[in-house]
């Protein structure tokens, strides 16, 4: 009933502007300011633009400047309505200010809470439902604040409290706190996009080196983030002390392998002797790291499919880096011929084969040998020299072996195919077989 009886007084004080005149003004005002708003923001958000990519050619800030053009409008019109309110409230009442003033402010909470989730989360469902919740209780923040229901709210969640200990700990209070550090922990999520968005444009600094500082300061931004909220809503930072016992009881008992992993993965980031587009073969799979993360690295086959190593597996068992000093690697492509074919005219066909191909090194340069003199023919071998193993070995092999193939035919030179030749020492009297 109460909320009823404000929002009957809200709109009558509306109505009595309205037939007095008064409204008008109000009109005049927020017309103006949302139109000099846009404009404003329109100039500025060019300027912002045009700045941003002659100081940052790499455009390493456009998070920063993202987060600029999308909140200019809002921003500029709550200075002016604010401004307007200010200049007319002693001249008449101002209900309908009143009323767009905590509107446009909503509107800037909202701009700015998802513009730092989308550029905090990965793009996603979840993320779209974390928006709309978002947006929701902002809103319906406001409308409790237009019909007057929000500081009745406010005391009873006060006057909801508890004991810890010594201390008195009221729902306001919980609340508060978690608002406070979900919002400090996103900024610093956000400032740490931003530094590692400068960290990986860094292109003199080691790969390992960087995803290395990048995962640091967030941890650390993080840290700082929930030491700053818990004081600013008068929680004592000691605590922390319970809760760090509590973590570490934990570890002791069930997360010492989640512990080891990312303990592991600061490792591997820092010792460099695994990175990505590194070529592994890491617990009997092999394929190209493409990403590397605190718990684990991820391996990506030559059939697409890809494997999510544990940190601790690469630190703990025999990894094979075929790319670790430099990304040559060897291909070995066997071939056999008949004993009645021209030795010497097939070994220089083999190494045509090999110089006509782009792919394959001039230096070192491709060998022809003669590795064994088998049951049906003389088996040849050609070794060849990659530096791109990333682009796959497979087809590489397929292409050789069609201008074997092909040159072989042209040639004359025969590949043999297993044959036997059965000798029948003594004639066999089949008369002496037959019965009589």
């Amino acid at each position: 009933m109460k909320s009823q009886a404000e929002v009957g007084r809200l709109l009558a004080d509306l109505f009595d502007d309205l037939q007095r005149g008064m409204i008008l003004w109000q009109v005049l005002i927020i017309a103006l300011a949302l139109v000099i708003a846009w404009q404003a923001s329109r100039l500025l958000r060019r300027r912002i633009a045009a700045s941003a990519v002659a100081a940052d050619p790499e455009r390493t800030m456009r998070i920063s400047v993202g987060g600029m053009n999308r909140e200019l409008f809002p921003v500029t019109a709550l200075v002016l309505l604010l401004i307007g309110r200010w200049a007319l409230e002693n001249q008449q009442p101002v209900h309908l200010l009143n009323i767009a003033v905590p509107l446009v402010l909503a509107m800037v909470i909202i701009r700015g809470v998802v513009y730092l989730l989308r550029h905090t989360f990965a793009p996603g469902g979840l993320l779209r439902s974390w928006e709309m919740a978002i947006s929701w209780l902002v809103w319906l923040g406001v409308a409790l604040h237009i019909v007057g229901l929000l500081p009745a709210i406010g005391r009873l969640l006060e006057d909801t409290a508890f004991r810890v200990g010594q201390q008195r700990v009221s729902l306001a209070m919980v609340f508060t706190a978690l608002l406070t550090v979900v919002l400090t922990v996103l900024a610093a999520l956000w400032v740490g996009r931003m530094l590692e968005a400068r960290i990986m444009a860094l292109q003199h600094v080691e790969i390992n080196l960087r995803f290395a500082l990048t995962k640091i300061l967030r941890s650390v931004l993080v840290v700082v983030a929930v030491l700053i909220a818990l004081p600013i809503v008068g929680i004592d930072i000691t605590v922390l002390s319970v809760f760090g016992g509590a973590l570490g009881v934990g570890i002791g008992f069930g997360l010492q392998k989640v512990a080891a992993n990312y303990v592991s993965g600061y490792t591997i980031l820092l010792d460099r002797t695994v990175s990505p587009g590194d070529l592994v073969t890491v617990d009997h799979f092999y394929g190209e790291v493409t990403k590397l993360t605190s718990r684990c690295i991820i391996v990506r086959g030559p059939d697409g499919t890809e494997a999510i190593v544990p940190n601790e597996t690469v630190i703990t068992s025999t990894v094979i880096n075929h790319s670790y000093s430099n990304r040559r690697v060897l291909i070995r492509i066997p071939v056999q011929i008949s004993y009645s074919s021209n030795l010497e005219t097939a070994l220089k066909l083999m190494l045509e084969a090999a110089y006509s191909h782009s792919r394959v090194l001039k230096d070192p340069a491709p060998t022809a040998l003669l590795t064994a003199f088998g049951d049906n023919g003389i088996n040849l071998e050609l070794l060849a020299w990659i530096e791109d193993p990333e682009r796959g070995k497979l087809n590489l092999n397929s292409d050789l072996n069609l201008a074997l193939y092909k040159s072989f035919c042209a040639n004359g030179i025969e590949i043999p195919f297993p044959q036997r030749d059965i000798r029948i020492v003594g004639g066999l009297n089949f008369s002496d077989k037959v019965p009589k």
